[in-house]
């Protein structure tokens, strides 16, 4: 039977301005794929990012030139062959993740041989500005048990401590967004052994992680921008000792299952996280997000306005989206 496929450009407005090394994002732009068949509809949406070399418009391109065979009924298997590691695949993956659930009446966690979704602990991210302000952000969260700071080569330090006297009993996680050099990361591991750090993600840039070959870091460095896929593990053994698993780079679910299994056989410590999206987005990084020790999928929290019925936070912990919202 052959299939319909609609391909759209959402923007979804911040409720404030997101500020990570790299630059401020005031909006969420993201790529929407519907894809229907016998009735059903699976839905998937990814987040193009330019860190990679994607726009919303190269995106959509990398759709459409597969979409006479997306209609013809192109699997998963065969998108993994056909597109790289990116949004494109990624959007297009969940989409299909989504119609088997609803054709086959089998939600995607039973299809994985895994418990129901469930409740999860998840950082709440702290963008960066001022120590001072940084630390009200934190006053106001302080209840969250998990935070997560974005930090720059300006002054590190003072924002990680300010965060860390306004919420003193939260777990915390440290994201410089490869602006690092090795000469602050060395410097930094008094600081951040101080305020407790549990994991640094990404402090160097991915192209210069050689210098990480020998660092005994205080706290354990984890591959963000490093790691995309199951093939990245070898060159990062020695570098690092944690992975971010995000769906927008392994290029969806399929890749990210693969990866965090072989990555927890190899012996990395597991994190789950996300771009700034929708719910819609967030939800496929659920059913691999129970295997994580560190989970970062608040993206849907800083959109004005998110799909009815998506993920919510109560108490520092996120909470599912009903199993009609995707997924079965």
């Amino acid at each position: 039977m052959r299939r319909e496929l609609s391909l759209f450009r959402r923007s979804f407005p911040l409720v404030a301005p997101f500020r990570i090394a790299r630059g401020v994002k005031y909006a969420a732009e993201v790529v929407t794929v519907e894809l229907r068949q016998g009735g059903m509809t699976g839905r998937g949406e990814a987040v193009p990012y330019a860190r990679y070399g994607e726009s919303v418009d190269s995106v959509l391109a990398a759709m459409e030139a597969l979409r006479g065979e997306l209609v013809a009924g192109m699997g998963r298997d065969e998108l993994q062959a056909r597109l790289p590691a990116g949004a494109a695949r990624n959007a297009l993956d969940a989409a299909m993740w989504d119609l088997e659930s609803q054709l086959s009446a089998v939600p995607v966690w039973a299809r994985l041989a895994r418990p129901p979704r469930a409740h999860l602990l998840s950082a709440i991210t702290i963008g960066i500005d001022t120590p001072e302000r940084m630390g009200e952000a934190a006053s106001r969260i302080g209840g969250s048990g998990l935070i997560k700071i974005k930090v720059d080569a300006d002054d590190p330090a003072a924002r990680i401590d300010a965060v860390r006297r306004a919420a003193p009993d939260a777990h915390l996680i440290v994201d410089p967004n490869e602006s690092w050099n090795l000469g602050i990361l060395r410097g930094m591991q008094p600081a951040l052994e101080r305020a407790g750090v549990e994991l640094l993600e990404q402090p160097l840039p991915a192209d210069a992680d050689d210098e990480l070959r020998g660092f005994a870091s205080r706290v354990p460095i984890c591959a963000d921008e490093a790691c995309h896929v199951t093939a990245d593990l070898p060159r990062l053994r020695g570098r690092y000792q944690a992975v971010n698993v995000k769906l927008d780079k392994t290029g969806g679910l399929t890749e990210a299952w693969r990866l965090l299994r072989a990555a927890r056989a190899e012996g990395f410590r597991i994190m789950v996280g996300c771009m700034v999206c929708s719910s819609l987005g967030i939800t496929p990084a659920l059913e691999i997000a129970r295997e994580a020790e560190f989970i970062d999928l608040d993206g849907p929290l800083w959109l004005q306005d998110d799909y009815p019925g998506g993920v919510s936070l109560q108490g520092g912990y996120l909470l599912p989206p009903s199993p009609a919202f995707w997924g079965g």
